[in-house]
């Protein structure tokens, strides 16, 4: 399952990386579920607000997600770990900020002598 800005879910560049490289069956929200989560990102979080009825929405979107099959969740806007965490999920959420700062140490010290 992917959730992210309404670009990241709706256009290709990612989820068709993930299917083409990977071979992974990328799930999305529907588009009013996209708009939504969109607007969470920019409108609350983003503005350093915790909405707890958000939390709610992206609660049921994940269930939805899993529902159609999804096995994990990657959260790919940094901002999503501020509103859910794993306990709001019955499968593995994938943090994207820990995913890059970990891959980021990877790198520098594969890269250092």
């Amino acid at each position: 399952g992917l959730l992210g800005t309404g670009f990241t879910m709706e256009q290709a560049f990612f989820s068709g990386h993930l299917a083409q490289r990977h071979g992974l069956r990328v799930l999305v929200p529907d588009a009013v579920r996209r708009r939504e989560v969109h607007r969470v990102i920019y409108e609350e979080l983003c503005a350093g607000q915790v909405v707890e009825t958000s939390r709610a929405f992206l609660r049921d979107t994940m269930a939805g997600l899993v529902a159609q099959g999804a096995e994990t969740i990657l959260l790919s806007c940094t901002e999503l770990m501020l509103l859910v965490g794993p306990d709001d999920a019955t499968v593995p959420l994938v943090d994207s900020t820990a995913a890059h700062a970990l891959a980021a140490v990877d790198f520098a010290l594969a890269s250092t002598p």
